[in-house]
């Protein structure tokens, strides 16, 4: 029995996880009239050590946060990702708001943490009159 519990891998927890955020003036930084977006979709790719891929998909909750999460081996867990948004469902913000369609990272965090990627900015078609 021993033999076998030194050969098994520990396992390994990774958490990825960002915001989506209408930039109602589309002046890229957060303000009093800017607001989540609950529902906006993001993907995450990801490569392990061993070189496979896993794509996810999330949605935002009402707070405007979308999260993933994956238990592996630890001799193959994500060395790198990318976190894209794909699209907003808010009937007045759904036009990209940064120049970026991606953020790609490293990931190097131990088991049980998580990387914050910077918010994906949405904006409306037109920006209210305030905003001038």
């Amino acid at each position: 029995m021993a033999l076998l519990l030194c050969g098994a891998s520990e396992a390994w927890t990774g958490e990825i996880r960002g915001r989506v955020v209408c930039d109602v003036c589309g002046d890229s930084s957060f303000g009093p009239e800017d607001h989540v977006l609950q529902g906006a979709e993001v993907a995450v790719l990801c490569i392990t050590k061993s070189g496979d891929v896993f794509n996810y998909q999330a949605f935002t909750n009402s707070k405007g946060v979308y999260k993933v999460a994956e238990t592996m081996p630890e001799s193959d867990r994500w060395v790198s990702c990318l976190a894209r948004p794909l699209s907003s469902f808010h009937e007045h913000c759904t036009r990209r708001g940064d120049a970026h369609s991606g953020i790609k990272f490293s990931y190097n965090l131990p088991s049980g943490h998580k990387h914050t990627v910077k918010p994906f900015l949405y904006k409306p078609a037109a920006a209210p009159m305030y905003c001038s």
